[in-house]
């Protein structure tokens, strides 16, 4: 405890990442001037038996605290002599954590990358980096064909101007070695690129169409816009993005481009660094913590014009805020599922507007959400309509597999399909959105089916690897030889996965080079770059795989796109089921002909007069669009309302039953009787890892309120003595209602 009762000695007030929703008073550190600390630097403090660092949000004098000054504790050590956040980076963050009712240390840590959550110093690491000596440049691809590796190695250098660092040749280090040994390449510390537009790729030519939403962006910047881009598949959405970041490039402005997937990333930069001379950098999961601290800073310091990222890069605080881009904006990845559950797209047009920048949100198939603000004129609609240069349409076909022999799920129709485009000399892309070998495997004597022991699901055969694995909490074990139960049974695999369709393809098409994209296959580094390369140089035929390959890829020489099974997506107890299958679709069909050649899109199906498909095909994603607008108003449901879920779960499945109970007269109390109490009720999955899930969602048609009965209630919440044997989490306008 500190001897300081001096009441106009001053404390800090610090946000610290507890789930605790409130700020904590400290004594200034032992001879450090209250004046030369500022909010946004970081702090460590005592924080019960631990050390915590946590951030100043304000300076204020004793008699601000509630707290007895002879109680209060002295903070260790301030961090930074300079804040990591400016005043507006705060405002947002604050802003954030009263929205989505998350504690406000834990909303700010979100915002810092590891190292400086840990406390690390917040200083850029020297980078070594690597370019072309004189000799190097002299140097012919042609005398290194007898090693590959080199030859592509001394290829991307012969196409990068600038120097390139040693974290972007992690999969090249032996390539690398030799190419030093040769004296081809040398060693330098990395400089900063000037923030400078010139391109080093010139411009495509835009239409019409491009050139107006380029022009209407870049009038609007230096003032806050949302303008949705709405692209078909290959209209060229890519070009009109880049074309707007060099004008706020040549303004000396920092752009933060955000993408749903962190496969897009590596596609996405390397369009970028062929176009710009200017630092980009990279934020994302699968980049180590210095990396992510050098991006973090590089952005912070001005030092880097462009940051491509992931929903985790919003919060990185900019220099010279001038633009920020959603690429995919409807994908719900742009939604945080745990912790602190924020929306990325809400918030980032959020920060745009406290910052007075413009915001872009781009996709071919727009969130209901987005387009109600369009209706609404809260977002400005640029419409890009024809796919770029030659490229047509994809024809569409649906195919009625009802009472009709399958093979591992391939029709007859869709071999015959599959063969003729083979003979064409044109790539397949083959769509099912479950890995794996198939879904469960049962006894065909006595009807044993894999169900996990912790979830109300089943266990997924792998057959590569001879496991049984659960995807929703992760419990593996060995494919049994003998059924369980009745010990003498045959054991069958039951329903589809990509690997038990690839067995299938391998023996349909003997000599065929066939390539499954799913997180099984991708899971090492580099592997997912290494088949994408494969599959545009032309070396595979079949392209076979899950939702990843729905997003952003371009393969010209893919004719053909089958989605094996759509059935499952028509029928959800989510009411947000049918607007993700018809993005699915759409996005899978922008896969077919996206060059020169016209694409055909095949949809399997025991469902084929579903209206959503009908007219999904014959009308567009508009035409559904508009109707299911109509049937969420007639319903009641966002966009037209608001809705907040209280997750529960806990070991028996009488506690979260309790506990909602107890929040549901809780809500009577306070009187609010325009919010729709619906539940509680058994989550959609009742059981998961253990856990009895049970779920309460209020709904409300004005935000306003919705958010009153929310700021009463929380409080509330922590004293219920039904609190202490449950998990409790809140998502504020959930993506889904899992």
């Amino acid at each position: 405890m500190a001897n300081c009762n001096d009441s106009s000695k001053q404390i800090l007030q610090i946000a610290i990442p507890v789930p605790l929703d409130r700020l904590f008073d400290y004594w200034p550190p032992e001879q450090h001037d209250p004046q030369t600390i500022k909010p946004g630097m970081r702090v460590t403090v005592p924080f019960g038996k631990s050390t915590k660092t946590g951030i100043v949000m304000g300076i204020a004098d004793t008699g601000a605290s509630s707290v007895d000054p002879k109680r209060l504790k002295r903070a260790e050590r301030i961090l930074d002599s300079e804040p990591l956040l400016s005043a507006g980076d705060l405002r947002l963050l604050q802003w954030a954590s009263r929205y989505y009712h998350h504690p406000l240390g834990e909303v700010i840590a979100t915002a810092f990358p590891v190292a400086l959550r840990q406390g690390k110093p917040a200083v850029l690491q020297r980078e070594m980096c690597y370019t072309l000596t004189i000799q190097g440049r002299q140097t012919g691809l042609e005398q290194l064909k007898r090693a590959p590796k080199q030859q592509a190695l001394l290829e991307l250098f012969h196409n990068r101007p600038d120097p390139i660092p040693l974290c972007e040749l992690s999969e090249h280090k032996a390539a690398l070695k030799a190419l030093l040994e040769k004296g081809w390449l040398r060693e330098q510390t990395r400089r900063n690129t000037p923030a400078d537009a010139t391109g080093i790729r010139a411009a495509l030519l835009a239409n019409t169409e491009q050139q107006y939403a380029i022009d209407s962006v870049v009038s609007g910047l230096g003032r806050f816009s949302v303008s949705l881009l709405q692209g078909v598949t290959g209209s060229g959405k890519t070009e009109v993005y880049m074309q707007i970041i060099a004008e706020a490039l040549r303004r000396g402005l920092q752009v933060l481009v955000l993408l749903p997937e962190i496969t897009l990333t590596p596609q996405l930069e390397q369009h970028f660094r062929q176009r710009f001379s200017v630092a980009i950098v990279c934020f994302h999961s699968k980049l180590n913590d210095n990396q992510r601290l050098s991006a973090w800073l590089n952005m912070q310091q001005g030092n880097a014009a462009i940051m491509l990222g992931t929903r985790s890069a919003l919060f990185t605080p900019l220099q010279q805020p001038g633009l920020i881009i959603l690429d995919e904006e409807h994908d719900t990845s742009f939604k945080q599922q745990e912790g602190f559950r924020f929306s990325a797209r809400d918030v980032a047009i959020a920060r745009a507007k406290m910052l007075n920048i413009p915001v872009l949100l781009g996709s071919a198939t727009p969130s209901l959400e987005s387009l109600f603000n369009v209706a609404r004129r809260r977002y400005q609609l640029l419409p890009l309509s024809a796919r770029a240069g030659n490229a047509v349409e994809p024809l569409f076909q649906i195919l009625d597999i009802r009472n009709k022999p399958l093979q591992s799920g391939l029709s007859e129709p869709l071999v015959r399909l599959i063969q003729t485009t083979l003979a064409q000399g044109h790539q397949v892309l083959l769509f099912l959105n479950r890995r794996g070998f198939a879904p469960v495997q049962i006894c065909h004597g006595c009807g044993w089916v894999s169900r996990c022991g912790r979830c109300d699901a089943n266990m997924v055969i792998h057959a590569g690897e001879r496991r049984l694995r659960c995807h929703h909490c992760g419990s593996e074990q060995a494919l049994p030889k003998h059924c369980p139960a009745c010990k003498t049974g045959e054991l069958q695999p039951l329903g589809l996965g990509t690997e038990r369709i690839e067995q299938t393809l391998t023996e349909l098409f003997p000599g065929q080079h066939i390539i499954r994209l799913d997180r099984d296959t991708t899971q090492r580094k580099g592997s997912l770059e290494t088949y994408l390369e494969q599959i545009n140089s032309g070396q595979a035929d079949i392209i076979l795989g899950t939702q990843m390959l729905a997003k952003g890829h371009h393969f010209p020489d893919v004719t053909l796109v089958a989605i094996l099974d759509i059935d499952s997506g028509l029928f959800s107890v989510d009411f947000h089921a049918a607007e993700k299958l018809a993005q699915m679709i759409v996005q899978v069909a922008g896969r077919a002909g996206r060059a020169d050649k016209r694409g055909r899109v095949v949809l399997q199906t025991r469902q084929p007069q579903h209206p959503m498909l009908t007219t999904l095909i014959e009308k567009g994603y508009q035409a559904f669009a508009d109707i299911a607008l109509h049937e969420r108003k007639q319903a009641g449901l966002p966009p037209y309302s608001h809705q907040a879920l209280f997750r529960v779960h806990a070991t028996d499945a009488q506690a979260p039953q309790e506990f909602l109970q107890a929040v549901c007269l809780l809500i009577q109390k306070l009187n609010h009787d325009r919010i729709q109490v619906l539940g509680p009720v058994s989550a959609p999955m009742a059981r998961r890892a253990g856990q009895f899930r049970f779920q309460l969602l209020l709904q409300s048609p004005q935000r306003k309120e919705l958010h009153h009965l929310l700021d009463s209630l929380l409080p509330k919440l922590v004293k219920l003595k039904q609190a202490r044997n449950i998990r409790w989490s809140l998502d504020v306008d959930p993506a889904d209602l899992y």
